[in-house]
């Protein structure tokens, strides 16, 4: 590397965000890196609040720190590109100006991106009122591909970019006007061109926030035609890489997935304007109808297939009445019981999914499985959920309070199909996991922590709370736990457990058997 030439540009677009910037700030002026190893362009786009201000006697303060003021320009993409073009690292980590770094970030990131020579470097995000790509984080990833790792899931841009991959492919963000999923047009094409993309899932380095005034840019409602345009364009950068198959299925099947039949969801959907619901729908059946081979759609979770197949008939009233009903599901979970050793942490636990009173039912015949809905004249292919009942799936995620930063724990789960007496039968998940508070976040404990049960399958990965605080005095020390339970139940004796199983089956009332354990 040159002498002079900064590690890494942090590239941040600025347009109003007053004093959502200063969380940013504060973690810009905290990094680990030392401030002469790394620069942040601010590119503030027209802002009419006292940001201008507010940077430009940053800038003053903080030689590593540098403003660009252009004309208001109404979207992140032509900052950003403008911030590159300034940018003299030998890496570019983009951030957005109501987001915020973990102090090693950079570091990290920079570390990693140079031990593997890696074009592309994800790190693990932390999401605020935002989703993030948990499954993406559960491991490290030195060599991560569309085809063995879910990249497709992360598209947002905030990610750290070799600057001269950046220049040498011309990868820029559209410009022309307030485009839709202008991110996922620049980092598609980088997936598809980089030689080697990592993932670096042990230290949690960007926190993504949803700000609570509804004031990001890109977060007003969509007009369907424009954003519809805009995916089917980012489509054809696929297609322009791939040959048909199932890889071309599978990254198609994202968009499918999230931008489309995650749009026609419970509340999501019923909560829309019915106009608007029109307009998304008839958006939704011509993509699925002109640009997704079969395999796009059959690779979806049964809920998520059939929302697919009603939008691509135009059903909007059936889309409407499964959204209704959908809006209602929720997962259960009990915990059973507690134990802390020393650092380790153990629980166990029971979990279901549920739609108020009642457990999300399924019907076996034929030796399929198929999930039950109040739809009728659905094609029972779209309904088949044989395969993923086998793969539905029990974890437990510890997020400390500090940051929300989360962390799958070591699980071992079972999970029970149980007849109903109308002859349908349900999933019942049981399991066990363990923390052990001294390796946890690589021992980065000190504070509050905060557990909850995700119950997956059938096209649903819910959250529900477990009713235990745990708390660390310091760093990798041994965790304080309360339970919050009113009335914990006493815990039973392993002998009356086998006595009251054995009469159970005595009696024909459970019928359960084991689907899967992990």
């Amino acid at each position: 590397m040159t002498t002079g030439v900064p590690k890494v540009s942090v590239v941040v677009p600025a347009y109003n965000p007053g004093e959502h910037l200063e969380k940013l700030i504060d973690s810009l002026l905290r990094q680990s890196m030392p401030a002469a190893e790394f620069e942040v362009i601010f590119v503030d786009d027209g802002s009419t609040d006292s940001t201008p201000a507010r940077l430009d006697e940053l800038a003053a303060a903080h030689p590593h720190i540098h403003v660009l003021h252009i004309e208001n320009s109404g979207w992140p993409s032509r900052p950003r590109n403008v911030g590159v073009q300034r940018a003299r690292g030998e890496y570019v980590q983009f951030a957005d100006d109501d987001d915020w770094l973990a102090d090693e970030a950079l570091a990290r990131l920079y570390a990693y991106a140079r031990e593997h020579d890696a074009d592309i470097v994800i790190g693990k995000m932390a999401g605020h009122g935002r989703s993030v790509p948990g499954g993406l984080f559960r491991v490290n990833r030195p060599d991560a591909t569309l085809d063995n790792a879910p990249l497709i899931d992360s598209l947002t841009c905030h990610k750290m970019f070799r600057r001269t991959f950046l220049l040498e492919h011309d990868l820029r963000f559209p410009e022309e006007g307030r485009k839709r999923l202008e991110d996922h047009h620049l980092v598609v094409r980088a997936y598809l061109l980089s030689r080697r993309t990592c993932v670096l899932s042990d230290y949690t380095c960007y926190h993504h926030r949803k700000r609570p005034d509804g004031g990001n840019l890109t977060a007003t409602r969509m007009e369907p035609a424009a954003y519809f345009n805009s995916l089917r364009e980012v489509l054809d950068i696929v297609d322009a890489h791939t040959e048909p198959g199932p890889l071309r299925d599978k990254l198609h099947r994202r968009w499918l997935r999230t931008e489309m039949t995650k749009r026609l969801r419970g509340t999501r959907l019923r909560n829309a304007p019915p106009d608007w619901v029109d307009q998304v729908v008839t958006e939704i059946q011509k993509t699925i109808q002109e640009r997704f081979a079969p395999g796009v759609a059959a690779g979806l979770p049964s809920v998520q297939r059939t929302i697919a197949g009603l939008a691509a008939q135009g059903r909007v009233a059936d889309l409407l009445r499964l959204a209704e009903w959908e809006a209602g599901v929720r997962a259960r979970a009990r915990l059973k019981e507690y134990e802390v050793t020393g650092s380790t942490l153990s629980v166990t636990l029971t979990g279901q999914l549920r739609n108020g009173d009642q457990p999300v039912s399924y019907t076996h015949s034929g030796g399929r499985d198929r999930l039950v809905v109040p739809v009728e004249e659905i094609p029972a292919e779209l309904l088949d959920c044989t395969a993923e009942l086998s793969r539905a799936r029990l974890d437990v995620v510890a997020r400390r309070a500090a940051d929300n930063a989360e962390f799958l724990l070591p699980v071992r789960f079972e999970v029970d199909r149980v007849p109903d007496p109308t002859g349908e039968l349900h999933l019942v998940y049981r399991g066990t996991a363990t923390a052990d508070f001294r390796t946890l976040n690589a021992g980065r404990t000190q504070g509050d922590w905060s557990l909850k049960a995700r119950v997956s399958g059938s096209g649903w990965s819910l959250d529900a709370k477990l009713p235990l605080a745990v708390s660390c005095a310091v760093d990798g020390a041994d965790p304080t736990v309360v339970d919050k339970r009113k009335k914990p139940p006493a815990k039973k004796p392993g002998r009356w457990r086998r006595l009251k199983r054995a009469v159970q089956r005595r009696l024909g009332v459970t019928g359960r058997r084991a689907v899967r354990i992990s």
